[in-house]
């Protein structure tokens, strides 16, 4: 009894010299946020978050006409107001090339005219498809620490899907800066997770099922994990049905067309979210043979990708990190 007093007695007061948990949320790049963080003196950050992701706002949004990112779409060179365009545009040049050009930010044309971008055009004909190519590629783009700049006129970026990882980096670090050391951070899906939870254990995510309704939500797993960062990428949300054909937003920037795998999902784990997000949506367009190769010739990514076997039915690939902090609920 007198055990079970002193451990009750410590288990308080570990919580404790934790902190208390502060719970955020507010809406950002089209989407939302929802931020969880212990803090000993119960400080509120949400002034200085939304400061944050306004100032990223204005550099990173297509759907802003201010931004950097729109004036760099309209305008042949741009030279950099805000911190974050150069480290996105590293980040792209080295997941481009280690995908062979599969991940492409330049593919914001063929995006905007299958209809995934501000505006929902009819469907492009091939003529138009291979118009776009033309001006796809990465390599279409030069640029320094100090601006970016295009070799053909005409070229656009398309962050998104690398933005709101490296904008869940952006706020953790933040926070670690103010002396935080326990958080998890989701923008949009993308998660930064660091330190444990009020009650001392890892960080809880939930793996969505693919295969349920567009408007249903149902998660078939639970991922608990410390000090990482998590992006899923899938076919089951953004897209849209014309004439009876499944559009998808993933878009192949080498052949203009959405990408047609057999890969339903992929969740990605690494040491930052802006890793895990340019990867997350990468292998949506490698498929599933690719991107297991990547993930045995690196050691610094992890996965757990969902998608159809030969015989029509649902299974799975699993790296290891997976496979020991994964809770299942089937």
């Amino acid at each position: 009894m007198i055990a079970l007093l002193l451990f009750s007695i410590w288990v308080f007061r570990h919580r404790q010299s934790r902190g208390s948990k502060v719970i955020l949320s507010g809406p950002t790049m089209g989407t939302s946020y929802h931020i969880t963080y212990l803090e000993k003196d119960n400080k509120n950050y949400q002034e200085e978050i939304d400061s944050l992701l306004e100032a990223f706002d204005v550099s990173m949004s297509t759907y802003n006409p201010g931004s950097e990112i729109s004036y760099f779409n309209t305008h042949d060179t741009l030279f950099f107001s805000t911190p974050y365009f150069f480290p996105v545009l590293i980040k792209s040049r080295e997941v481009y090339e280690i995908t062979r050009g599969e991940f492409d930010p330049t593919v914001g044309p063929l995006v905007n005219a299958w209809g995934f971008g501000p505006e929902r055009p009819d469907l492009p004909d091939s003529l138009q498809i291979d118009s776009l190519l033309n001006l796809v590629g990465f390599d279409n783009i030069v640029f320094d620490s100090g601006k970016v700049w295009k070799k053909i006129t005409g070229v656009q970026l398309d962050f998104n899907a690398i933005a709101p990882g490296y904008a869940a980096d952006v706020i953790g670090w933040f926070l670690e800066s103010a002396g935080v050391g326990n958080y998890i951070v989701e923008i949009g899906g993308e998660i930064v997770c660091k330190g444990y939870n009020d009650r001392g254990k890892p960080w809880s995510t939930g793996i969505e099922d693919p295969t349920v309704g567009l408007n249903e939500r149902q998660i078939t797993a639970i991922l608990e994990l410390t000090d990482k960062a998590i992006s899923t990428s899938g076919n089951y949300r953004n897209f849209y049905v014309k004439d009876g054909k499944k559009y998808s937003h993933e878009i192949n920037p080498l052949t203009g067309y959405p990408a047609e795998q057999r890969l339903l999902s992929a969740t990605v784990i690494a040491d930052d979210c802006i890793t895990a997000d340019a990867f997350a949506t990468a292998f949506m367009v490698l498929g599933l043979e690719e991107s297991i190769k990547i993930l045995e010739a690196r050691n610094d990514l992890d996965a757990y990708l969902i998608f159809e076997n030969n015989s029509g039915e649902l299974d799975s690939y699993k790296t290891n990190l997976v496979i020991e902090n994964l809770k299942n609920l089937q």
